[in-house]
């Protein structure tokens, strides 16, 4: 091989590790500018440090780190967080023990206080929350907290946004969500639970009574008046009949007297027009005084003049006021 050829062959070999050490570092440089550009979502905060100082905080978009002089400190989630901590133990006024345990909703404002004001912010509430809770327990006493679970959340929220709005965190609400007495007062106070409705049940059992009583009493009442009217009704109806009945009685008895008299004036007119003869008159006389004898009463005047028809008329009458039997007749 000649010289020519063997130094064209070198040079071939150089260039082609050349392109190759090219490409390497393109690739790298392509990978470092790939892991430093960061898509922050719409929930979160990034908060940036330059060489260990605060430089910024990305909010929604893209960004992209210097490489080896920026770093993401921390992720600040800016969505209402929910924290359950567990039962703290605290006491009452009245010296009673009991567990407490509450949820804190809060909420991220600020980043750069939240990642630099506090080591650990939920240790922070946490702790915050104990103290708060047995500062305000320790003021009521027993009925007082199991009956005060709003004033109790209202005060502790108002404390503890307080205290942590210098780490950029809003308290949104405190929730108790147990109380959780001793053993024995919790008996105590299902006896006096028991005793309660016990009561109520004797009270309303009696209210039940008391009531059926009272309808019962105005039901008998109701119908005693009512039975009352119905015979009064009856009584006055009775009477207003009796009444009528007299009435028309004696408006028939009336109108019968009437028309006799009438009859009678009609027969004596009668008589009138006629004329009748004596003979006629005697044979009359002797009629009626055959029906007087057969008649009831005990005394009978015959006038001595037959054809004087006034003595007639007043024998007939001797004998209708008399009413006992016959025993003698005189001529």
């Amino acid at each position: 091989m000649s010289l020519q050829n063997l130094g064209l062959a070198i040079l071939a070999d150089g260039s082609t590790t050349l392109i190759i050490v090219l490409v390497v570092i393109a690739a790298l440089i392509l990978l470092v500018l790939a892991v430093n550009i960061k898509i922050v979502k719409q929930t979160d905060k990034y908060v940036v440090e330059r060489l260990g100082r605060f430089l910024k905080t990305w909010d929604v978009g893209i960004h992209m780190l210097i490489p080896f002089f920026d770093r993401i400190s921390k992720i600040v989630p800016m969505k209402e967080q929910i924290h359950d901590f567990p039962p703290q133990s605290v006491i009452t006024r009245d010296n009673v023990t009991m567990q407490i345990d509450t949820i804190v909703f809060y909420q991220v404002t600020d980043p750069k206080l939240y990642v630099y004001g506090v080591e650990n912010p939920i240790f922070g509430i946490e702790a915050l929350t104990a103290t708060t809770l047995r500062n305000i327990i320790g003021d009521l006493d027993l009925d007082s907290t199991l009956t005060s679970r709003d004033v109790i959340n209202l005060k502790m929220r108002e404390i503890l946004d307080k205290a942590t709005d210098p780490w950029g965190i809003k308290v949104n609400r405190v929730e108790v969500k147990n109380i959780l007495p001793p053993k024995d007062i919790r008996d105590a106070m299902e006896r006096q639970m028991r005793a309660e409705r016990e009561k109520r049940e004797q009270i309303l059992l009696a209210e039940g009574k008391k009531a059926s009583v009272i309808l019962i009493a105005q039901g008998d009442k109701e119908s005693a008046i009512l039975r009352a009217e119905g015979e009064k009704q009856a009584t006055i109806r009775a009477a207003e009949a009796k009444a009528q009945a007299i009435l028309n009685v004696k408006k028939a008895d009336a109108e019968g007297e009437i028309m006799v008299r009438k009859a009678e004036a009609q027969g004596i007119d009668y008589i009138n027009k006629a004329k009748p003869t004596e003979a006629l008159l005697k044979l009359k006389s002797y009629e009626a005084l055959v029906g007087v004898a057969n008649g009831q009463s005990t005394k009978i005047i015959i006038p001595s003049d037959l054809q004087n028809v006034a003595g007639i008329t007043s024998t007939i009458a001797e004998l209708v006021k008399s009413e006992k039997p016959k025993t003698k007749v005189e001529k």
